[in-house]
C-alpha cells in the first residue's frame, strides 16, 4: 500500500478525518492565543519574567498527565471531547476582562486550565482514534496530526499577532473561544455511538494504583519503554536548543531578534514535511530505527548551530523540525497499538508527560546556562548528546531484531 493511498484512506475515514478537522480548528485558536499570551503580559506588566512565565503556565499541567489522562478512561471519549472543548471555550471568555497588570493573574489562571484541558482532550482523542481507526493507519494519522499541529503554528501566530495589534488581547481570546466551540461541533459529529472506554471497566485497585497504571504499562513494555525514554531525552535537548535560540541569532548569526521568526518558520516547515512522510516511513522501518534516525537528524541540526552562515542556519532549522517529531510520532503510535483500551487514556497522557515535561525543565535550565556558557558550547554538547541517544536507540533495535531472529534454545 502506497503512502499516498494511506493518507487518502485516513482522510476518508470518518472518525479520523473529523478528528483531524477538530485538531485543525481548535489548534488555530490555541496557537494564536499561546503565542500572544507572552506579548499580552509583557505589554500589561512590562516584565520579561512574567511574559516568559506564560510558557510555564501552558506546560505545567503536563506534570499531572496521569491523573488527567485517567478521565479519558472513565468517561465516554466522544462526550469528553465535546464537553471539554465547550468548557474550554467558556473559560476563555472572561479574558475580555484582562486590561491591566492587576488583572494579568486571570490570564495565567486560564492558561493553566487551558493546558490541563489540552492534556485531557489529547488523551481522549488518542484513545478514541486507537479504538476506531485501523491499526495499519495509526502512524499515518499521527503523522497527519503532527502536520496539522505544525501547520497551525505557521499560520495562526501571524493571524493572532495581527489581531492583537489591531484589536488587543481580548479579541485573540475570543478567537480561541470560538475555535474551541467549533471543534466541539466537529467532535459531536464523530460517527462513534459508544466510546470504547465505556466497554471495559477500569482496573480495580486504589486510586494511586489506577493513576500509576500508565507508568507501569510503559515500564513493563520492551516496546514502549525505550521509545518514551528516547523521546524524553530528545525533548530535554530540544528545550536547551529552544532556550538558546535568541542567543544563537544574536551571538552566532549576528542578526536581529526578529530573525528567530524566520528560523521557527523553517523549522515548522520541516515538521510539516515529516508529518506527511511518517506513515510511509514507519511501514518500512522498525519504530526504533525510525525514531533513532529522526533523533540523529535533529542532533545534527542542533550541532550545526555552532557555525554562522545563513544557509547552514536555515538547513539546521529544517533538520531540527524534520527530526524532532519522529520519536514522538513513533512513541505515540506504539502506545496506541500496544496498550489495552482500559488504560489507554492514562498511558497516552503519561507518555506525553514523560516526553514533554523535560522540555519545560530544559527551557528554564537553558535560560540560565546561556548567561554563563558560550552558546556554541551548548549547541555542540546538545548535538553530541543527541547523536549518542540515537546510537543507543538504534543499537537496542538491532539487539531486539537479532534476539527475535535467533532460534529459541
Amino acid at each position: 500500500m502506497g503512502g499516498g493511498s494511506a493518507v487518502v484512506r485516513v482522510l476518508r475515514d470518518r472518525t479520523a478525518g473529523r478528528c483531524l478537522a477538530g485538531v485543525v480548528v481548535s489548534g488555530f485558536g490555541t496557537s494564536a492565543l499561546w503565542l500572544t499570551a507572552g506579548i499580552w503580559v509583557k505589554s500589561l506588566t512590562g516584565s520579561n519574567s512574567l511574559a516568559a512565565l506564560t510558557v510555564f503556565a501552558m506546560w505545567a499541567p503536563v506534570l499531572a498527565g496521569p491523573a488527567l489522562g485517567a478521565l479519558a478512561d472513565r468517561m465516554d471519549r466522544k462526550v469528553l471531547l465535546v464537553r471539554g472543548n465547550l468548557v474550554t471555550a467558556f473559560l476563555l471568555v472572561p479574558l475580555v476582562l484582562v486590561d491591566s497588570g492587576r488583572t494579568a493573574w486571570l490570564l495565567f489562571a486560564v492558561l493553566v486550565l487551558h493546558g490541563a484541558s489540552g492534556v485531557v482532550l489529547d488523551a481522549a482523542e488518542s484513545a478514541l482514534v486507537a479504538g476506531t481507526v485501523p491499526a495499519s493507519l495509526l502512524a499515518d494519522f499521527n503523522g497527519l496530526r503532527m502536520t496539522a499541529n505544525e501547520g497551525m503554528k505557521l499560520v495562526a501566530p501571524l493571524a493572532g499577532a495581527g489581531l492583537y495589534v489591531r484589536f488587543g488581547g481580548p479579541a485573540v481570546a475570543l478567537l480561541a473561544a470560538v475555535t474551541c466551540a467549533l471543534a466541539a461541533l466537529v467532535f459531536a459529529r464523530l460517527p462513534v455511538r459508544r466510546s470504547p472506554a465505556t466497554a471495559d471497566s477500569p482496573p480495580a485497585g486504589s486510586r494511586r494504583d489506577e493513576l500509576a497504571a500508565g507508568l507501569r504499562r510503559i515500564r513493563a513494555s520492551a516496546v514502549l519503554r525505550p521509545l518514551v525514554t528516547a523521546g524524553a531525552a530528545t525533548m530535554l535537548l530540544a528545550g536547551v536548543n529552544g532556550a538558546v535560540t535568541f542567543a544563537y541569532v544574536d551571538e552566532v548569526l549576528g542578526r536581529a531578534p526578529a530573525y528567530a521568526g524566520v528560523l521557527y518558520a523553517v523549522q515548522g516547515a520541516g515538521s510539516v514535511a515529516v508529518g506527511l512522510l511518517a506513515g510511509p516511513l514507519l511501514r518500512r522501518l522498525p519504530e526504533r530505527l525510525f525514531a533513532a534516525g529522526g533523533i540523529a537528524v535533529f542532533a545534527l541540526g542542533v550541532g550545526a548551530r555552532t557555525v554562522s552562515p545563513d544557509t547552514v542556519a536555515l538547513a539546521a532549522s529544517a533538520a531540527i523540525g524534520f527530526g524532532l517529531p519522529c520519536v514522538l510520532v513513533a512513541a505515540m503510535t506504539a502506545v496506541q497499538r500496544e496498550t489495552p483500551d482500559a488504560v489507554l487514556g492514562r498511558t497516552a497522557a503519561t507518555a506525553g508527560s514523560l516526553m514533554t515535561a523535560p522540555n519545560a525543565v530544559a527551557l528554564a535550565l537553558g535560560a540560565g546556562l546561556v548567561a554563563v556558557v558560550d552558546v556554541r558550547v551548548l549547541t555542540a554538547a546538545a548535538g553530541v548528546a543527541g547523536v549518542l541517544a540515537a546510537m543507543v536507540l538504534a543499537a537496542g533495535a538491532r539487539r531486539r531484531r537479532d534476539a527475535t531472529a535467533s532460534p529459541r534454545a
